[in-house]
Parts: C-alpha cells; structure tokens; sequence
C-alpha cells in the first residue's frame, strides 16, 4: 500500500515537472479563484452571529439558527420564495427549448450570407449591458411614449402601463431574455451540430428521410448530452435568478411580484445594514440551489448515463 502511494505521487509530480510551464499559465487563475472565492467563504459564519462591524467576525456574539427562524416566520419568505420560482420556472420552460430551436434552424441554413447574418442578428443583442437593457424596455414600454404601446394602439389595442402591472412583470423578464440571450445561447448546440458526420446526412438522404426525419433522428441525439448538461446547471440555480435585471425593472407598482430573494437580500444587508439576516438568506438560497443541483445530477446520470459529475 505505502509503495503504491509512493509510485502514485512520483507520477503526480513527475507530470507536473514535465508540463511546469502549463501549471505555470494556471497559477494566476487558481489564485485568483482562491483569493476571490474560497477565502471569502468564511465570512458565511456571520449568518450564525449577531454580527456588528465594530466587533468584526470573531469578536460578534454568536446567535445559533436565530435569524433563518426569523426569514422562515416572516411574510417575506412565502412571497420571494414564490416570486423567485416564478420567474425561474418560467425562464427556464421557455429559454431552455428556444437556443435548442435556433440551432436546429441554423444548422438547416445552406445560404452562407443569410446563415451569417441570422447568426449575428440574434448574438447581437447579449453584448448590450444589463443597465442599457432595462432602460430600453422602460422606454419601449413607456405608456406615454413607448414604441410598443404606439404600435398597439394602431391595430385598436391598449396595452396600459406594463411596467406597473405586477401580473405582468414575469413575462417582461422572461421574454426579454430571450431577446438578449437566446441567440448566444445556441452557440454550444451550433457547435455540438458541428461535430455530426456529414455521411450522416448524406446516408439519411439515401435511406429516403426529409428533413425533420434528419433533425429527429440525427441532430437532436446529437444535442442530447449537450442538453442534459446546460439543464443541470440551469436547475442548478434555480433560485438564483439574476439581481441587476429583477431590480432595475422594479418599482413600486410590480414590487409584488419582483420581489426576489435576491433583490430582497440586498435590501435588507445594504440598505438595511441587517448583515447577519440577509447572510442567513443567501446561505438558505445557496444551500438549497446546491441540493438541486446535486438531485438534478443523480437522476440524469442514472437515467440518462449524463452528468457533471
């Protein structure tokens, strides 16, 4: 046994030796990732204490599970915990599908100039900041002079003040993110296409199929891993839903329904200075985000023979 942990760390460093300048190239990352991310970990305990600045970490007094009782009992969590999901949820049943679609459709393309050009249209969009964006859809959106309640009111339909209509505040941030994201988030399905075997479709063709037959039986078992993958991950965050975008499109008139636990953890730990409370919830967010996570995983690689790890 000891002669094989010998032999076992003998190779371990003799590869890092043979490759030392491709560890070297890493460092700066791991320490990067070291420095901004594991270290700060441990400023977690203060969700377990009464933390005051003054005092620091060490100095604050412990209060046990005081302030995840406390998010637990209150009206707030029932009403983020509900609005989070919502907004995820839907997210995810409608921009998880549309990348797979765009893909599928780009890779249907044979004119090089319209593929091109179809490409950049809908990649376009990812690169305008989240700031830029928001402010776009409040001016599309404007009752008084935005673009879309112009148009609307053409065809005899009056669309209202979107913005303050909280039933409508989920729609706005799902389908704008398609707007945005969509397009670039079918380029790893554009490249996993990449990868088929154009004998395939050529045999496909010889065998008579058209070209949905090509697409089911061809491109989507293709996508299949790629797919199963990105939802994994996508669940794997599933209360995570963004904070800049929730909260530059939140006002007073939709606060019931964007209210997020992000937004929400902010406020409170920021605004409110109540650092101990609003660490106890993005603790709970994270821990619960990692059990899905984890869930999510094992069932795909048991039925599916697909998972991260």
């Amino acid at each position: 046994m000891d002669q094989t942990r010998r032999l076992g760390k003998s190779t371990l460093w003799n590869r890092i030796a043979r490759n030392w300048g491709l560890y070297l190239l890493m460092l700066p990352a791991a320490v990067i990732f070291i420095c901004f991310t594991y270290l700060p970990m441990y400023g977690i305990v203060i969700a377990f204490k009464d933390f005051r600045p003054a005092r620091g970490i060490l100095g604050s007094q412990w209060a046990g599970l005081k302030y995840f009782e406390r998010y637990f009992s209150s009206y707030m969590f029932s009403n983020t915990i509900r609005n989070t999901l919502v907004i995820s949820l839907y997210t995810i049943a409608v921009t998880f599908p549309l990348p797979i679609v765009i893909a599928l459709m780009c890779n249907q393309m044979y004119a090089k100039r319209f593929k091109k050009f179809y490409q950049v249209s809908t990649y376009l969009p990812h690169f305008i900041s989240t700031v830029v964006m928001c402010g776009m859809i409040i001016l599309f959106l404007s009752p008084s002079s935005g673009v879309l309640p112009k148009l609307a009111s053409l065809i005899g339909i009056r669309m209202g003040d979107l913005m303050g209509n909280a039933n409508a505040f989920s729609s706005i941030y799902v389908w704008t993110e398609v707007w945005q994201h969509a397009g670039w988030d079918s380029i790893m399905y554009i490249a996993a296409l990449s990868a088929v075997d154009p004998q395939l479709y050529e045999a496909a063709v010889v065998d008579g199929a058209n070209k949905w037959q090509k697409v089911r039986y061809i491109d989507i078992p293709m996508l299949a891993t790629t797919a199963i993958t990105l939802f994994i991950l996508r669940t794997g965050s599933l209360l995570g839903v963004g904070f800049e975008k929730v909260y530059l499109l939140q006002n007073d008139l939709n606060i019931s329904s964007s209210e997020i636990i992000s937004t929400y953890v902010y406020k409170m730990g920021l605004r409110s200075n109540q650092y101990s409370y609003s660490a106890a919830i993005g603790l709970f967010n994270n821990i619960v985000n990692f059990l899905l996570l984890l869930t999510v995983n094992f069932i795909a690689k048991h039925v599916g023979n697909t998972s991260l790890f």
